[in-house]
């Protein structure tokens, strides 16, 4: 294995460093700022301020392109598991039959709306939704307007760090880290 030139470890250490200050803006912006905003338990917003920094972090790829596709798939399985979840949350409580359930209806809409690269990310979020509604149940059904909110966040934090990456590069096209799989 060939050791990275200087210049790929300048590159790297940009890239890391960019991507450590944009999730914690992230996360302080859910975790501490936005909390201002709503009244939700201490736990409620660490939860938030996670949530965002791994948006931030799931959007972060090789290019400011790849970025803006990668925040396209995480909004929108996010916004099918907020769907699916926030009706049967509204009506009922976690169950664990509706665990399963839900997380296979989440994962099959996007692959029957002709987006399968999204399902994933809605079968996890819808995970997580179901895993987080029981630490508040009366409240369960806010959880993923909470996420979503999160996760909007965190990619809009995302993108603008991929683009502030592309500035510092001085190339439009230049990557600004490996695409993770």
């Amino acid at each position: 294995m060939q050791r990275p030139s200087s210049r790929d470890v300048r590159e790297a250490v940009l890239d890391a460093t960019l991507l450590a200050l944009a999730s914690l803006l992230s996360y302080w912006l859910t975790a501490d700022l936005l909390s201002r905003l709503h009244t939700a338990s201490k736990t409620e917003h660490i939860i938030g301020g996670l949530w965002a920094a791994i948006a931030t972090i799931f959007v972060s790829k090789g290019s400011y392109q790849q970025s803006v596709t990668a925040a396209v798939s995480r909004v929108g399985g996010t916004l099918v598991s907020f769907v699916v979840c926030f009706v049967y949350l509204v009506f009922l409580p976690v169950h664990l039959w509706a665990f399963a359930l839900l997380i296979g209806v989440s994962a099959l809409a996007p692959t029957l709306a002709g987006r399968p690269a999204d399902a994933a990310t809605a079968g996890i979020t819808t995970a997580v939704l179901l895993a987080l509604a029981p630490l508040s149940p009366q409240h369960a059904w806010q959880q993923p307007i909470y996420r979503l909110g999160d996760t909007v966040v965190g990619v809009i934090v995302g993108v603008a760090a991929a683009w502030v990456g592309r500035k510092l590069s001085g190339d439009p096209d230049a990557k600004t880290r490996e695409p993770q799989s």
